[in-house]
């Protein structure tokens, strides 16, 4: 029981300090992700540079994690087995760009902000939960 409950604090304190991250490099204000994506007009490349942070983050974080036998508060690391690119996979991917790209916001930042709650948020938010509702509904093959 011991090991769950710290397993659970380890992902609650994981998850405020990407919440804190996104705040602290203004992810958590839509027009600077509708600013990056404005590279006609007035183009903010802020965007660009905390992704690529967060790429290089994790590529030499991943390599010193795994080489461990196994993660500090799970029996086993959980990694991604499917290698194949199906049409679920690739629509709920597009349907998450032009959500992201309409709203400026994803899931995280939307979250992160959720104590200034604003109605076009909101509308994400709503628009978010439904779209988790509609893919469980929409059988997967395989």
């Amino acid at each position: 029981m011991r090991r769950e409950t710290v397993k659970t604090l380890m992902g609650y304190v994981a998850g405020l300090i990407f919440g804190l991250g996104l705040a602290i490099s203004g992810m958590t204000d839509p027009a600077r992700v509708i600013g990056f994506l404005d590279v006609a007009g007035a183009w903010d490349p802020t965007l660009m540079f905390v992704l690529g942070g967060a790429v290089v983050t994790n590529f030499f974080g991943y390599r010193l994690v795994l080489r461990r036998p196994n993660p500090l508060f799970g029996e086993r690391f959980q990694l991604p087995t499917r290698t194949d690119l199906d049409a679920r996979l690739i629509g709920g991917a597009a349907l998450f760009g032009i959500g992201w790209g309409l709203s400026g916001y994803c899931p995280g930042p939307a979250f992160a902000s959720i104590a200034g709650l604003t109605g076009p948020l909101l509308a994400m938010l709503v628009a978010m939960v439904a779209g988790w509702f509609l893919a469980r509904a929409i059988p997967a093959r395989g």
